[in-house]
């Protein structure tokens, strides 16, 4: 360890010593990745493929799944490689591109749970200037403006955090660079950019939880007023996964980015990091599926033989011509 002061990356010290533990984390992750690449890759050809799902609600859940699987890609294939290989080193750069892109994906995750939740206000809320209010032209630009937005927090946090000195050894007690951990590195009192960018995140994700919070307290009283039990059925089948996956993901990333920080790392604080990170994009496709009839429809629809064969037919008129 007297060395480490003197390399230019980090040395990540993830779940365990012991190799056969370190084995079975990375089989683990690995399965559990595979999960939400099928997941979140069938979510996105579904919307894509079946025309009856091309509505803002899916166009909203199809980006969501794309940020959810680029979102996992961020730290968990890395993981697997340095349990494998017995090594927790990461160079500067790939530690700089990974604060990048998970700062950058996880502030476009909160935003887009944000606009499906206006959007789903203005379906129940405001049923008659559904269309006019969530036209084609106001999705895409919503969708632009997550991803700008995601972007440049990715960018303000990345451009502070590694403008930060760092005194000590390099060892980051996480399995990805996580910025919390990587501000116990800094010098004395030379993380007060850091801590005003991330000020400044955490005031904006606040206020989506908020925007989050009115809509869905406007939706239910809505709904409580539908007369029939199947259109009460209807709408908390589309609003009740969303608010799940919301709530999931905002309160495990809330308790690890809020809560005091620690010179010491709890198993309880790598399983708090897993909570947001891993088994949200893990989930969301199951979530969203199983509690959506047209979802399971178009599934069923898109595995089936028939459409199976209707593809083949239409890619080889394709390459025909």
């Amino acid at each position: 360890m007297a060395n480490l002061t003197s390399v230019s990356g980090f040395f990540l010290m993830g779940f365990s010593d012991d190799r056969k533990l370190q084995i079975l984390h990375a089989l683990l992750f690995l399965v559990t990745y595979l999960l939400a690449l099928i997941g979140n890759l069938l979510i996105i050809t579904i919307t894509t493929l079946d025309h009856r799902l091309h509505s803002p609600m899916y166009y909203f859940l199809k980006h969501l799944s794309l940020l959810d699987l680029c979102f996992i890609s961020v730290t968990v294939p890395q993981s697997i490689a340095n349990s494998l290989m017995n090594n927790g080193y990461i160079s500067l750069g790939q530690c700089i591109l990974q604060v990048f892109f998970f700062i950058a994906l996880a502030s476009s995750e909160v935003a887009i749970l944000t606009v499906m939740s206006y959007d789903r206000y203005v379906a129940i809320c405001q049923p008659l200037r559904y269309e006019t209010i969530m036209d084609p032209c106001a999705c895409k630009n919503a969708v632009i403006a997550v991803w700008i937005a995601g972007g440049l927090s990715g960018l303000m946090h990345t451009a502070v955090n590694f403008s930060v000195p760092l005194c000590g050894e390099r060892i980051i007690h996480q399995f990805f660079c996580d910025i919390p951990q990587m501000l116990k590195l800094a010098c004395s009192y030379e993380f007060i950019n850091e801590i005003a960018v991330a000020a400044f995140t955490t005031s904006t994700a606040f206020a989506c939880l908020i925007s989050i919070v009115l809509s869905y307290v406007r939706i239910f009283s809505t709904v409580l007023k539908i007369p029939t039990a199947e259109g009460r059925t209807k709408v908390f089948s589309t609003c009740l996964p969303h608010l799940f996956v919301v709530t999931f993901f905002l309160s495990a990333a809330g308790f690890e980015f809020l809560r005091p920080p620690s010179n010491s790392q709890s198993a309880m604080d790598l399983m708090f990091s897993i909570f947001y990170t891993v088994i949200p994009p893990t989930l969301n496709p199951v979530i969203y599926s199983l509690r959506n009839e047209a979802m399971k429809a178009a599934l069923k629809k898109v595995l089936s033989k028939e459409e199976f064969s209707q593809r083949k037919l239409y890619l080889k008129a394709m390459f025909k011509l």
